[in-house]
């Protein structure tokens, strides 16, 4: 009943142009759009597009904590799920966790895997609390080893990661580096978006 009435009181607007309905609409971000395709040092990377203009627009939202960006997401990244694929998500740092009072990619992965028949499973978690965000690509790819794996969640078992954005592929690359220690197989990654340049 409160959750309806904030809704009319307060409709849900698309992250990039505002427009009323929903968290991203389909004129900012097409649900059919063709996907871009890129390759990190270990994994073939598959996203939405590139990290400018409306999907750069909704990532900060989701970052924000906006949960109707993340279904917004979930909903067009669900096309590139397989059916019964395992998504792990790269996780959000307890942190930032703490500061935005959400983990928005676990909260993408979800929505993408109950649209596409797949499950989530959250394997993977930090081993510091530095955060990529704000450094250079240099000190991206300098950090290594900053994820830890639950083996007995994926040992044996092909996984897929997500992530929201892929800037230099560095994080993607040690997550799945830490997945594989654990005895996972790990070839293919999403992101709503990746960065200008690549990988």
């Amino acid at each position: 009943m409160m959750h309806g009435l904030f809704e009319l009181l307060f409709p849900a607007q698309c992250a990039a142009c505002g427009a009323q309905g929903g968290g991203l609409c389909a004129r900012c971000v097409p649900l059919d759009a063709p996907p871009l395709h890129r390759a990190t040092e270990t994994l073939r990377v598959h996203a939405l597009g590139s990290y400018e203009g409306a999907l750069r627009a909704a990532i900060l939202a989701l970052k924000d904590g906006r949960r109707d960006v993340a279904e917004a997401l979930g909903e067009r990244l669900a096309r590139l799920v397989p059916a019964g694929a395992l998504l792990v998500p790269v996780p959000t740092s307890a942190a930032r966790r703490r500061v935005r009072g959400v983990d928005g990619v676990r909260l993408v992965a979800t929505q993408a895997a109950q649209r596409a028949g797949a499950r989530v499973v959250a394997a993977l978690e930090h081993r510091a609390s530095d955060a990529q965000r704000g450094r250079s690509g240099e000190q991206r790819r300098a950090a290594r080893g900053r994820f830890r794996c639950d083996a007995t969640m994926v040992g044996g078992l092909d996984v897929m990661l997500l992530d929201d954005v892929c800037t230099t592929g560095t994080t993607l690359d040690d997550c799945a580096a830490a997945l594989r220690a654990g005895g996972a197989r790990v070839t293919q990654a999403l992101a709503a978006a990746v960065a200008n340049g690549g990988a």
